[in-house]
């Protein structure tokens, strides 16, 4: 049965369908332009952790170096290039959790090095994302989940830990392409902060601690092998207001998104 609207009632409806009204607005913007491309890099400040004697190889493999994310929706296409980042983030915190770190191009080069304790091998298992059309105009958020794989000197792998990071940015007004970047550096820096922080707790740690080399016997010692913590690390976030940035389309990666990150609580403490 239909009723008389409240003035009240009235104000919520018109609220609603302004925020809607913006959405489709937006989303009809990035059509026409033919979409959305970011490339994020996650500056980090310099981390309160007292660098491990040890001497480490990075070994970034080749489908982390060029790995790009895109997606169709709603006829606009995402493109997300995220190898050079995380290149240039991994030898940074590696850098910051070891004395002295040295890159090459695949295991074989680095189990012919002399004096390392281990060698490190990240990689992106999957990004995923949530834009403000699915948020109702209110944020966007990215989920990005890694794995690293661990090898002893002599090439041997010794054990694997995944990790996630989750960020996200608030969207203000005809947002796109800059809040998609901000959250996804938001995943960045909380993917690279649990491992400075929980990396030292585990037992292959606390060997390089040490500056003891990983063995395969390391692996058969170690109980708490396989994961570091993924819970999310809440903060307050970002807001942005920005045009779209437009670029062209690259072949897809072939990735299959994780569930999207917990949306931003608003007065949450930021961590430290």
């Amino acid at each position: 049965m239909l009723r008389n609207a409240s003035p009240s009632s009235l104000g919520t409806l018109s609220w609603h369908w302004a925020r809607l009204t913006a959405v489709a607005a937006v989303t009809a913007t990035l059509a026409a332009c033919g979409g959305v491309q970011i490339k994020p890099e996650a500056a980090l400040p310099k981390p309160l952790v007292v660098a491990m004697p040890a001497h480490i190889g990075l070994v970034v493999p080749a489908e982390t170096r060029h790995y790009i994310h895109t997606e169709t929706r709603w006829g606009v296409d995402w493109t997300v290039q995220l190898g050079e980042g995380h290149r240039n983030l991994m030898l940074e915190v590696l850098k910051d959790e070891f004395s002295e770190v040295r890159e090459y191009k695949d295991i074989e080069a680095a189990r012919a090095a002399p004096d390392l304790k281990a060698i490190f091998e990240p990689t992106i298992e999957n990004y995923s994302f949530v834009t403000a059309r699915e948020t109702g105009g209110r944020y966007y958020a990215v989920t990005i989940r890694y794995r690293i794989n661990l090898y002893s000197p002599a090439g041997e792998k010794v054990d694997s830990f995944t990790l996630t990071g989750y960020g996200n940015a608030l969207a203000k007004g005809m947002t796109s392409g800059k809040p998609l970047q901000q959250a996804s550096v938001a995943a960045m820096r909380d993917a690279a902060a649990k491992f400075l922080v929980q990396f030292p707790e585990q037992s292959i740690g606390e060997r390089l601690a040490r500056n003891e080399a990983v063995t395969l016997e390391t692996r058969s010692a170690s109980s708490d092998a396989g994961g570091i913590e993924t819970v999310p690390i809440e903060e307050a976030p970002t807001t942005v207001d920005a045009s779209p940035t437009i670029g062209p389309n690259a072949a897809p990666s072939g990735i299959t998104p994780v569930p999207p990150a917990p949306p931003p609580a608003a007065n949450a403490p930021k961590a430290s």
